[in-house]
């Protein structure tokens, strides 16, 4: 079969999908605003289901799905496909539809990285043919800055991520709305699950956990190996395996590279400082990991500061090191975080807060501090109260913040101190929040 006649039949294969079955998401892409779409995220997250639920949408509205061109390059047969021969796509659809313009198709391109230098091929035909175009993959270069570069400013970023607890309870059928004795519990009992298993979708809808487990360290490994060994050049995965460990160990803590540096070259391993720092910034940049600096009014203080980091999905860490003692609150502070980033605005940004005592996060959106949250499992014994309690005031008083919660595992009171009422709420309550 020739090449055209593969394109033809991959787009009619699609085509005759149409309308899809696929899980409604709270992410919704724009619609026909003439712009490249670009969907970012880690591996596995649903990037393409967003697609699909666009798609969905578009029919819904009317449009014929004869201009939908879907084509998904992780498909063997279209592997050697250089630059040039992108031009077979378009001569493929027009060949199979003559009397629709190019200008009113609908193009989605799924692993398009795969092909080299697709950028230029989509630049084209987006300055020349058609201004609806709708790019997700799984490499570094989609998840990375590099994208904007490439396509020189043109894309609109919509960031994928896994499932929130909200999607995770409509994944699973869960009535979040029921707050009966039996719809709290079905809640909690999910989110008990949430919280430890992650949301990547299709783990959620995997029953076996086995099964789960080994799904997520292949989801790991080809995170590790492809998008950052193989995209960044690093010639130790090991080192990067061992770092990444000691990473996802540590999250909700302020992280030192130094240290971590330290203790490598005193294991006898040869390593550079230098390749560490740039190692912690490539496992933001594929999206396993997001990094938070601490409040400070000095800019300078602040780029100075530790960072904290957190993982992408708290099923992915735990499936990849030993169960900690600390590791409830850990993992029920790595989901506020996630629910903090996911709902954030261009002009939000999310620090700590460190001095005599802590805060976990400080929101502030431009240059006002929207809110305080503190993160506990829970306030039973009155020295965690104490430390919780004596955290958030005193980042109330150094940012003027008197938005103040402390989000528990099921603890839930309106605390009223030094005229400030600070909100002690349910974790599985407070991400089902609008």
């Amino acid at each position: 079969m020739k090449r055209k006649e593969i394109i033809q039949a991959l787009i009619a294969t699609k085509q005759a999908e149409i309308p899809f079955s696929v899980n409604t998401r709270e992410l919704k892409l724009p619609l026909q605003v003439e712009k490249i779409i670009t969907i970012p995220g880690v591996r596995r997250c649903g990037k393409s289901s967003l697609m699909m639920l666009a798609i969905n949408e578009l029919i819904a509205k009317g449009v014929d799905k004869k201009k939908i061109l879907w084509l998904g390059f992780d498909d063997e047969r279209l592997y050697d496909m250089t630059t040039s021969e992108l031009d077979e796509v378009i001569t493929a659809y027009s060949e199979m539809f003559p009397d629709i313009p190019i200008r009113e198709v609908y193009m989605f391109f799924d692993e398009i990285q795969i092909i080299e230098k697709w950028e230029l091929f989509v630049l084209r035909l987006y300055k020349s043919y058609c201004k609806n175009i709708y790019i997700s993959g799984s490499n570094a270069f989609l998840l990375s800055g590099e994208l904007s570069s490439a396509l020189r400013g043109w894309p609109i970023e919509y960031n994928a991520y896994p499932l929130s607890f909200k999607e995770f309870c409509n994944f699973k059928k869960v009535d979040f709305a029921s707050y009966t004795e039996n719809g709290k519990a079905k809640i909690k009992k999910n989110f008990g699950e949430f919280n430890n298993r992650g949301g990547f979708p299709e783990i959620v809808l995997t029953k076996e956990n086995s099964l789960k487990d080994t799904k997520l360290q292949g989801y790991f490994n080809t995170m590790l190996f492809r998008d950052l060994v193989e995209h960044y050049k690093i010639s130790n995965p090991e080192i990067a395996r061992y770092f990444i460990k000691r990473i996802m160990a540590n999250i909700g803590s302020p992280t030192s590279i130094l240290k971590i540096y330290r203790d490598i070259k005193s294991q006898g391993h040869a390593v550079g400082k230098e390749m560490l720092y740039e190692l912690s910034e490539h496992i933001c940049s594929i999206f396993m990991f997001f990094k938070i600096p601490r409040y400070a009014r000095s800019l300078i203080k602040e780029e100075n500061s530790l960072h904290k980091y957190y993982c992408i999905d708290n099923g992915l860490r735990n499936s990849v090191i030993i169960p900690q003692n600390d590791d409830n609150g850990k993992l029920l502070e790595n989901s506020v975080f996630l629910y903090l980033k996911r709902n954030c605005s261009p002009t939000d940004k999310i620090y700590y807060y460190s001095g005599k005592n802590e805060c976990d996060f400080v929101m502030q959106n431009r240059d006002k501090i929207s809110s305080l949250i503190q993160v506990t499992w829970d306030m039973h014994t009155e020295s965690t109260r104490n430390r919780e309690l004596n955290g958030i005031l005193e980042a109330s008083k150094i940012t003027g913040c008197k938005n103040l919660t402390i989000v528990t595992n099921d603890d839930e009171e309106i605390i009223k101190i030094n005229n400030l009422d600070i909100n002690v709420v349910p974790a599985w309550k407070w991400l089902l929040r609008k």
